[in-house]
């Protein structure tokens, strides 16, 4: 990796004898300071990348545990990050501060992964919620291990061989939703907000959202009321809130209309507290779904 990319300046460069010797204020390792820099805006792409690059990269993720990724602003320190990472992945038009530091810091070393992806059109814009189907995450596994090959090629089998274990893992993932949710009572999917059209798509159910591709919109009562008679013309027995974003309107919501109201992570980020991943998670969520739509 470039010393620049990891020590910044010139004048850090001076103390890196000392930094040899005594390790970084950081706490990073003499082997991590040979990985690749990846700085990646919200959780979903730290996993990806992780997966495909394993010891061979460093990963920070942008966005903490416990913050909604929409809200995201950045501090000065992680606008340095970005500036001098080697490859910064994001989704584009998700965080629009993220999109304003790469356009500033980092245009030629980032990756918006939804690039070759085919995308669901929003209420205002593209949905960016790719990476809730298993197949769009190997999709974007395999975007990064092309870039990581490109940056390090000395690195290029650990990088391919990441992306294939990744493919595995979102295959079999895939299988299991498929057989869990092949023969559901409903194929309604009544949801806090549009977060979950991929996952819709791919198996089988029509998503309906309470808010639209922003969480933090404030539904009409006219909206509340279109919602509730959807509800109620067509069985539904569960309405989903999120991790991360207020639940009171979708509890509330299941409440007036005398359903089941349960919890559906649409995978922006872990929740603060969180000891799962991107796959124990989709394997929580699979088990919500089969519950709430009577599989």
């Amino acid at each position: 990796m470039r010393l620049r990319a990891i020590l910044g300046t010139s004048t850090v460069l001076l103390g890196l004898p000392f930094l040899a010797a005594c390790g970084s204020t950081t706490g990073a390792s003499e082997s991590s300071l040979s990985s690749v820099s990846v700085v990646a805006a919200f959780y979903p792409l730290q996993y990806a990348a992780q997966q495909v690059g394993g010891s061979a990269v460093s990963v920070t993720n942008l966005t903490s545990p416990g913050v909604e990724p929409h809200d995201l602003e950045l501090s000065a320190a992680q606008v340095a990050e970005i500036s001098k990472a080697d490859l910064v992945l994001y989704v584009k038009g998700f965080q629009p501060a993220v999109d304003d530091a790469i356009a500033q810091q980092a245009a030629d070393r980032a990756i918006d992964v939804t690039a070759n992806l085919t995308l669901l059109a929003g209420d205002d814009g593209a949905d960016p919620h790719v990476w809730l189907d298993p197949a769009n995450m190997s999709a974007i596994g395999k975007t990064i291990a092309s870039r990581l090959s490109s940056i390090d090629p000395a690195a290029k089998s650990t990088f391919t061989s990441g992306s294939a274990a990744l493919t595995t893992a979102m295959t079999a993932l895939t299988r299991d939703y498929k057989a869990a949710l092949g023969n559901c009572a409903s194929d309604k999917l009544v949801v806090s907000h549009d977060a979950f059209g991929y996952l819709a798509k791919a198996f089988g159910f029509t998503q309906m959202g309470i808010s639209g591709l922003n969480p933090e919109a404030e539904p009409s009562p006219a909206r509340m009321r279109e919602i509730a008679d959807f509800v109620s013309t067509n069985n539904v027995s569960t309405i989903y809130y999120e991790t991360l974003v207020d639940p009171k309107v979708a509890q509330t919501l299941a409440t007036e209309t005398g359903v089941t109201a349960a919890m559906l992570d649409p995978l922006e980020g872990l929740a603060a507290d969180s000891t799962g991943d991107y796959l124990s998670v989709m394997k929580d969520n699979l088990a919500t779904l089969k519950v709430g739509q009577k599989c």
